[in-house]
């Protein structure tokens, strides 16, 4: 028949040209991707996108961890033949901005069913699909994605024939699953062998991030929320459409890192967060009203525009969420006196002028008062056959836009190992990174045109101290200074300084000395637990060591406040004084400062930058000092008034009292708690000076097991007041099952 089709073409599916039955192919019916079983045993059973089918939100989609086995019941048109069926799977990584898909790029694998005892020498490298039962119409599949495998999301299709023939027939059924890192699995990369480094780095949905200055540094509570809704779907999006990475290396960790801590930010690109260290935000979030990461990537990933504003602890909180939900260990990691070596000399150089001023034109070296990043846990086999030893462990990662790496505001991963022992030039970013830590700071006196500029002071102690993470498995602090820099002054520490001043190609620049004079000790004296509200005094002591030489000194005492950068200064308060410090005798400088003084002029966060300076008469030795002060918050105390379990109301009280002598107004109150899907907001307006506000409000969790409630309070008088609690929820099957939907979250034909 010319152009129609052969007449066996059109004879009935399943009959032959003579009419009698044949075999057919088997047919697939549907398949249950065991949601339930694969989420406990891959750790995944948290995620929001696990869990639609019991909270009736949409159609679930499996999330597995690569290299590891995870199982799906087929269901059959017949029973199963082994010696006729042949069964093969295919799957492909969903392509993401037009990427390609091949073979050879490992985004396409085609896998045959095999027998469990087939006897086949099996390559962790490998995927492998194996068949565990077959019970009537029942197939039951293992799929072993492998440790290589790319993390993206992907796509399982199934096709049948039958053994000896070549008529395919493809069953139209098909499985989405997102495939992460797996920290449990000995031959992935991000392999972490402690189950409780496991649990704390990868699975708690809740931090704390240090923040304040070394004097006085307190928690606050952020909220990660990686399992929750949009969250790894917009991990995936920030990795493959801002970050660039294309499926092909989607599974190298050092790459996944490099190009998450470029795309949090938006200074190259469209990233999730836009930053500001400014006073004001009018055209958005002040970075302090933040209490996690999920607001943030839910509007990112509905909206596609950069969210405003971040600082450098709400970087760090979202690419913490956004590492733990792809699989890769993460940690917030918070350090005090952050050096900021703008110029890659490993010192931080200051300048001053006669009247004790900065001046910021000769150089943009800063020493923040504290800085957040992150560390993320990975093996670095592209350092060489030694990194095992050398380089493995912790990465220090930064999203904070600060300097450019490879024409890019991003930073990392550096080995810390690498940090410690002075590599500054392995990759990537360690010379940032250790000066972060263990820069010396150094401070020039300029005195005109001309003149030769004069050390005032040295001091290679400040940089770096009080490096700070989240406990394992509790709400303490943990201090990790040993794990970036050696003692400060041991010799261990001189000599790691002078190695990297060496490979930097920095040597120290000294043109003229300060004279050394231990007649005269000064000592700066400071309250660190004082209340915001309450006044605060700056003493100088001078004491005079000689037992015959009176001296007579001149100087000055004053206080600025500032950002937590050290940047925008404004001048608060200073004294000038002029003193004759008698033999074996000390005398004090005090300079007060009230509420009413500082409150009308207190930046951001309230921190204040105390310096002293003095010039001891008849002698060439000057005395400089410069110090960070923060005027401590209140906390909001949280209350339990019955028991958690899932499914039913919990009631809570919070309590916040206001310590200032003036009424706070136009306040709001943000409550987030892991398990539960949207965060709770009460305004209260009006705080009396001296009133403590109650505030009573509920909340269902969803999920089992540790829990936390974050809270956050906001007014026009006064910001950036946190309160936390942890605790424990039950599983109450009795009410969770009365109004859940008990659907299998089967896909059917």
């Amino acid at each position: 028949m010319e152009g129609g089709l052969s007449p066996w073409m059109m004879w009935p599916q399943g009959v032959n040209m003579l009419g009698e039955a044949e075999d057919m192919p088997l047919g697939i019916n549907g398949v249950n991707p065991c949601l339930d079983e694969n989420g406990e045993s891959h750790r995944t059973s948290r995620f929001e996108l696990m869990n639609r089918h019991k909270m009736d939100t949409g159609n679930p989609v499996l999330v597995v961890r690569r290299g590891q086995p995870f199982r799906l019941k087929i269901y059959c048109d017949r029973p199963f033949d082994e010696e006729k069926d042949v069964i093969s799977f295919m799957l492909s990584v969903h392509p993401m901005n037009g990427e390609r898909v091949s073979h050879g790029h490992g985004t396409v694998v085609h896998l045959p069913l095999q027998k469990e005892d087939d006897g086949v020498d099996e390559d962790e490298s490998d995927w492998r699909a194996v068949l565990e039962s077959a019970e009537d119409e029942v197939l039951t599949v293992s799929i072993r994605p492998s440790a290589k495998a790319s993390v993206s999301k992907w796509n399982l299709a199934i096709d049948t024939k039958m053994a000896g023939t070549d008529q395919v027939i493809n069953a139209n059924v098909s499985v989405d699953f997102y495939l992460l890192f797996n920290p449990w699995c000995e031959h992935d990369y991000v392999y972490l062998e402690d189950e409780t480094l496991r649990e704390e780095y990868v699975l708690s949905d809740t931090t704390m991030i240090w923040r304040g200055c070394n004097r006085s540094f307190h928690p606050t509570v952020w909220k990660l929320g990686q399992f929750e809704r949009d969250i790894l779907e917009c991990s995936f999006l920030l990795l493959s459409t801002v970050g660039r990475v294309s499926a092909t290396y989607r599974g190298n960790p050092i790459r996944v890192a490099r190009a998450l801590s470029a795309a949090v930010n938006s200074n190259d690109d469209n990233g999730a967060l836009m930053g500001r260290w400014s006073k004001e935000f009018p055209d958005g979030t002040p970075p302090t009203k933040w209490v996690g990461s999920v607001e943030i990537l839910q509007q990112y990933y509905e909206t596609g525009t950069s969210v405003r504003y971040g600082q450098c602890w709400v970087f760090s909180g979202v690419l913490a969420t956004i590492s733990r939900a792809l699989g890769i260990p993460c940690r917030v990691v918070s350090n005090f006196n952050s050096a900021h070596d703008s110029e890659a000399s490993l010192t931080i150089d200051y300048y001053i002028g006669e009247s004790n001023n900065h001046l910021s034109e000769f150089s943009s070296d800063s020493t923040w008062n504290f800085h957040v990043w992150n560390e993320m846990w990975m093996q670095r086999p592209d350092l060489g056959e030694r990194s095992d030893e050398l380089y493995d462990g912790w990465q220090a990662v930064d999203a904070t836009p600060q300097e450019l790496s490879d024409g890019m505001f991003k930073l990392g991963p550096a080995p810390v190992k690498a940090v410690k022992r002075g590599d500054v030039n392995v990759h990537y970013d360690c010379d940032f990174v250790f000066a972060e830590v263990n820069a010396d700071e150094i401070y020039w006196r300029y005195r005109g045109p001309g003149q030769p500029l004069k050390l005032v002071k040295k001091d290679p102690t400040k940089i770096g101290q009080f490096i700070s993470t989240k406990a394992v498995g509790s709400w303490e602090r943990e201090d990790i200074t040993e794990s970036y820099k050696f003692e400060e002054k041991s010799c261990d520490e001189r000599i790691t300084m002078m190695k990297a001043l060496k490979q930097a190609s920095s040597p120290f620049a000294r043109i003229y000395t300060n004279e050394e004079f231990h007649d005269i000790d000064f000592d700066v004296e400071i309250r660190n637990d004082v209340k915001i509200g309450e006044p605060f005094t700056i003493i100088l002591n001078i004491k005079n060591n000689s037992e015959d030489t009176p001296y007579p000194i001149e100087g000055m005492v004053h206080v600025d406040t500032v950002l937590y950068t050290g940047k925008l200064r404004t001048p608060l308060k200073a004294i000038p004084f002029e003193v004759e410090v008698q033999p074996s005798s000390t005398s004090s400088i005090e300079l007060h400062v009230d509420f009413e003084e500082y409150y009308s002029n207190v930046l951001d966060q309230a921190y204040f930058k105390i310096m002293c300076s003095a010039s001891v008469q008849g002698t060439n030795y000057e005395y400089f000092a410069q110090d960070d002060y923060r005027v401590r918050k209140p906390d909001i105390k949280i209350n339990l008034d019955n028991e958690p379990s899932i499914g039913a109301p919990l009631y809570i009280t919070a309590t916040l009292e206001n310590p200032m002598p003036i009424p706070l107004t136009s306040g709001v109150f943000r409550f987030e708690c892991s398990g539960v899907w949207q965060p709770v907001e009460i305004p209260h307006d009006y705080i009396e000076a001296g009133e403590t506000a109650v505030i009573k409000f509920r909340m269902t969790p969803h999920l089992p097991g540790s829990a936390q409630i974050a809270a956050k309070f906001n007014a026009d008088e006064l910001n950036d007041v946190d309160g936390f609690v942890s605790f424990d929820v039950r599983e109450d099957t009795s009410e969770l099952n009365a109004g859940r939907s008990l659907k299998e979250g089967l896909v059917f034909t």
